[in-house]
């Protein structure tokens, strides 16, 4: 493993070779146990898109390993005035020990990786985070004990949450539900890979989709990027919300996941995250785990 560029790059095992350290590191998180696996370490973080969860969980994560980070806005370095990102990490090649970047076209994260010296970590991008999905692949485990056996149903738009849990699910023997709009498909390859590698369903029945699901997952209907699409989305994603009724379908004890921000009464009634906040915001912190073990993996 030299990147995280996206899930499918990774075998299963090496998924869950990193939830495993993920488990350890926030173990010894809890008890007070230090870890300065990185110590001297310096991960540069570009970001052409804002972020809440991905830049306070990264920085966070490279203190507690003993390392540092820097914050580096696309508006502050070149890139943003037209450097070439070819140019541009062949020069942070040199100073820093590895990136992650949150942008919008994963060619430029693939670049990144190409023209570099040093380790690339996708932060998120159009077409997949999987950051997010190893923390929800975390949070999976820890309610249910494994995957085995396991219905995965996501709601929503099948954007870069739809492909990553697509992949991270096929990967890890679950069975992966999706339902989703005529239009907002996930993209084709993932589904087609997905279908000759494990059990995959995409449907605009939403029952369906949510029957007897293990964990159910939604996302906001208009991501970063697309705010000019929002009322257009609205009208066609209406039916799209994680309710009472949808969660009645599922299994009793069902997770309910969300990677946040969440816009309640939109895709997730406020009820219904409220029930299950405990959960979404053990996902929240296990973005942190998460990350300090691919930190470890690619860095130590």
């Amino acid at each position: 493993m030299k990147h995280l560029l996206k899930l499918g790059d990774l075998t299963p095992e090496e998924i869950l070779s990193i939830l495993n350290l993920a488990d350890q590191l926030k173990y010894e998180r809890k008890n007070g146990i230090e870890h300065p696996y990185l110590k001297g370490k310096k991960l540069g973080m570009i970001f052409a898109k804002s972020s809440t969860r991905t830049r306070v969980s990264f920085e966070v994560g490279m203190i507690e390993l003993g390392g540092s980070a820097l914050f580096l806005s696309e508006r502050d370095i070149q890139l943003g005035r037209g450097e070439p990102i070819k140019d541009t990490v062949r020069v942070l090649s040199r100073y820093l020990d590895g990136i992650m970047i949150r942008t919008f076209k994963q060619s430029d994260v693939e670049e990144l990786a190409e023209y570099g010296s040093i380790p690339i970590i996708n932060g998120l991008t159009d077409y997949c985070h999987p950051c997010q999905v190893l923390a929800d692949l975390m949070t999976i485990r820890e309610y249910k004990g494994s995957f085995k056996g396991l219905k995965l149903c996501f709601i929503g738009d099948g954007n870069n949450m739809a492909n990553s849990l697509i992949v991270g699910g096929i990967k890890t023997g679950m069975e992966v539900a999706i339902a989703c709009p005529d239009g907002y498909r996930p993209d084709k390859e993932v589904c087609a890979w997905a279908e000759k590698n494990g059990k995959l369903t995409v449907t605009d029945d939403i029952a369906a989709a949510a029957k007897d699901a293990d964990a159910v997952y939604t996302d906001v209907w208009a991501s970063m990027g697309q705010e000019a699409e929002k009322a257009e989305r609205e009208k066609v994603f209406k039916n799209y919300c994680v309710s009472k009724e949808v969660m009645a379908l599922a299994k009793p004890d069902a997770l309910v996941l969300h990677c946040l921000p969440a816009h309640r009464g939109e895709e997730i009634e406020d009820e219904v995250f409220e029930a299950h906040a405990q959960e979404i915001f053990d996902e929240a912190e296990n973005r942190l785990h998460a990350q300090k073990a691919v930190l470890v993996k690619l860095l130590k």
